[in-house]
């Protein structure tokens, strides 16, 4: 029998040839292959006769192989015939540039095709690329006598059919067959707890598997999905919950609270806390006075002011003498982080350090980095901003005692944990003390996603806008209206006011004719719709340097209109700027389209938000309706989370699970029941000594997300 660890070459039917197709799909073991999973599935529970098919129905047949043709083309073209008769009539299927059917189907020999039924110059039936499975005489035979259905785990593509995402090299058809031999051929590794599937109604590991792939019905479908969805969420909880307690088992330079310098400066501010800022920065404040590290994630909508919220808690760190660290995930924001907190602090005598891939300066002065490492090493430099180079360069520190990582969702699961783990070790002088660690996002995420991908933080919440904040008035744009909206915009640009214009692509794609570029649109607009004006154009594949003279140039209104992609999502702050215009917005996701959505309505004056659309995107637009509604964050989150399901709002980089499998984590009872049994496991086997399989399965998760 199989092992889960066996290389794939080891499956039945594959060897080292077919392994390396495998490869080219992340398949490198029989465990890659049957997690496998289908992205959906075709239904051909409806067996039929030939003589009993019509035009557009999707159906199985069975019946003799009578004829094979591969009529001649023009050029390179391929075309495969295979004509099959029962007792009642006979129909062709055609296969375009698709030889694999050469490979297996012979005259005389009895077949089963399933698919849609297709009509010939409105005279002939025929199938186009159906799914096909040899069968026996004696199988035909039993089934045109009584018309029963095979059971679909035996190899009969009637019922529910697995299909699989391929490329030019693997395709669904083989997938099938190595996964239905495979799994007869490996041994049941179930690592859960017996009693935790049983009290939730779950099947055991080898049971899904073959429910996943090959269900009977819909109903064992969704069984096995439920039942990997837990899996998921009960090894990530495993781990979150490892996490966790590996950090309370460490200890933390205690920050003491000074409430006579958190009451001077909070009433130095021009505008009050709200309630929410309050509650989230008390919260804070209280981990920080605790000898063990604090890990907590502030989660903000766009303009609800985290920004604060993490100032108080560095005043607090920084008064007591200690070094505080902020990570960033690009320059831009980096910079702008160093510019915004600089002027808050501005009455204080702390010496603060800007480091990024480019550049490092204390204060206002550049300096190399060497010099600038001694300093920190030294404790000359009280609070360090910068992007993930602050890990990478191996900067040691004197008394680090707070690390800040924000937008953290924008480093995707695998750099985040990296940058949060080695957050926890950078190097201190006495190399005692784990930092605290603070995490920030302005992507509101659902509470069911946060308790599932932030089990080992708490979670701090500002779900409340500053008084006075006006609401961005948000509107759909049908091409016949583009003029209507440069119209606007120039009259925005006459009283003094920018604008932003955000595009898909950099360049233009011949996969995404349709699509907006940022540099042809940048070229058509200068030229052809607003040549009086000053235009900028910012996008990912410039230099670092590039992009903060670009936005510098923005900044200090040098130019009206600012055309970019989606590099403009997180942080940027420009105030004059109170026009968005969001080329192919049925593109994006809402909870991006609201992030691009926070670029305007930072100052008191009235902002705007044009979403523009193509012609072919009539049928998606009914979902953007909800950004026209509101503006508030959380409630577009969850109706993203709704629409295109937790795999897609995460992005495939950051969930690392199939959509099929992911449908199922919008069940909050079963993340819940997830973290109570980790909980109860961990407290019973903090080290699972007595689960060698789940303990096996946990590593191979770390692994594979970078827990660790």
């Amino acid at each position: 029998m199989l092992s889960l660890n066996n290389f794939v070459s080891f499956a039945p039917g594959v060897g080292n040839k077919n392994a390396k197709k495998l490869h080219s799909l992340g398949i490198q073991t029989i465990e890659n292959l049957l997690y496998y999973f289908p992205f959906r599935y075709e239904d051909f529970s409806e067996q039929k006769k030939i003589i009993d098919i019509r035009p557009g129905e999707t159906v199985t047949i069975r019946g003799k192989i009578t004829e094979i043709k591969n009529p001649p083309t023009r050029g390179r073209r391929h075309i495969t015939e295979v004509y099959i008769e029962d007792e009642t009539a006979s129909v062709k299927a055609v296969w375009f540039n698709f030889m694999m059917p050469l490979k297996f189907l012979n005259k005389g020999k009895y077949v089963q095709f399933s698919g849609k039924v297709s009509l010939f110059r409105g005279r002939e039936l025929y199938f186009q690329h159906p799914n096909f499975e040899l069968i026996s005489k004696s199988v035909y035979q039993e089934s045109a006598q009584k018309d029963q259905k095979l059971n679909s785990f035996t190899g009969s593509t009637s019922g529910l059919v697995p299909v699989y995402s391929e490329n030019s090299k693997v395709n669904s058809y083989f997938l099938r067959k190595i996964i239905q031999t495979t799994l007869k051929k490996t041994a049941s590794q179930e690592f859960i707890p017996k009693k935790f599937l049983q009290e939730q109604n779950l099947p055991e590991i080898q049971e899904a598997l073959k429910n996943i792939h090959f269900p009977e019905n819909s109903e064992k479908s969704a069984l096995a999905k439920k039942r990997f969805a837990f899996e998921k969420m009960f090894l990530i909880q495993i781990q979150s919950l490892k996490i966790k307690q590996k950090c309370e088992n460490n200890s933390a330079l205690p920050i003491d609270f000074d409430k006579k310098i958190t009451q001077h400066f909070v009433s130095s501010l021009p505008f009050k806390l709200t309630n929410a800022q309050k509650k989230t920065s008390w919260q804070i404040i209280k981990d920080l006075e605790k000898k063990i590290p604090m890990n907590r994630l502030l989660e903000g909508d766009v303009g609800s002011g985290k920004t604060i919220v993490a100032v108080m808690a560095i005043l607090s760190a920084l008064n007591k003498g200690f070094q505080v660290a902020i990570l960033a995930p690009t320059e831009v924001l980096a910079f702008q982080h160093y510019l915004e907190i600089t002027n808050f602090l501005k009455k204080y005598k702390f010496k603060i350090g800007l480091l990024t891939g480019s550049q490092s300066k204390i204060g206002e002065r550049k300096t190399t980095k060497a010099k600038f490492s001694t300093k920190i090493k030294r404790g000359e430099v009280s609070l360090i901003i910068g992007t993930h180079s602050i890990i990478q360069e191996k900067i040691q520190f004197k008394n680090l005692a707070l690390v800040i990582i924000d937008e953290q969702h924008r480093f995707g699961v695998k750099q985040r944990a990296f940058l949060q783990q080695n957050a926890m070790k950078i190097k201190t002088e006495s190399g005692k003390n784990l930092p605290h660690l603070l995490t920030m996002t302005a992507t509101p995420i659902p509470r069911t996603l946060s308790l599932a991908l932030f089990g080992s933080l708490d979670l701090s919440i500002i779900d409340e806008y500053p008084k006075g904040k006006k609401e961005i008035i948000t509107k759909i744009i049908s091409p016949e209206k583009r003029a209507c909206v440069y119209g606007f915009i120039e009259n925005q640009v006459k009283k003094g006011e920018q604008v932003f214009i955000v595009c898909p692509l950099v360049e233009e794609s011949s996969n995404f004719s349709t699509v907006k570029s940022a540099i042809e649109e940048h070229k058509n607009l200068q030229k052809n719709v607003f040549p009086s004006l000053k235009i900028g154009l910012l996008h990912g594949k410039m230099k670092p340097k590039e992009k903060e003279f670009v936005m510098n140039a923005f900044k200090n209104k040098k130019n009206d209109i600012l055309v970019s992609t989606s590099v403009i999502e997180v942080g940027i702050d420009i105030p004059n700027a109170t026009t968005i215009v969001i080329e192919g917005a049925e593109r994006f996701g809402l909870a991006q389209l609201h992030q691009f959505r926070g670029r305007v309505g930072r100052s008191k004056k009235q902002s705007y938000c044009f979403l523009f659309t193509s012609e072919s995107a009539s049928e998606s637009t009914f979902r953007l309706r909800t950004m026209e509604k509101t503006n508030n964050g959380f409630g577009i989150a969850e109706a993203d989370l709704k629409l295109r399901g937790p795999g897609q709002f995460l992005g495939t980089l950051q969930s690392g699970s199939p959509d099929i499998i992911m449908e199922s984590l919008s069940d909050i009872k079963l993340i819940q029941s997830a973290r109570v049994y980790a909980q109860s496991l961990l407290k019973y086997d903090p080290n699972l000594k007595n689960f060698s399989l789940l303990k096996n399965r946990s590593a191979s998760l770390t692994k594979q997300i970078h827990f660790e």
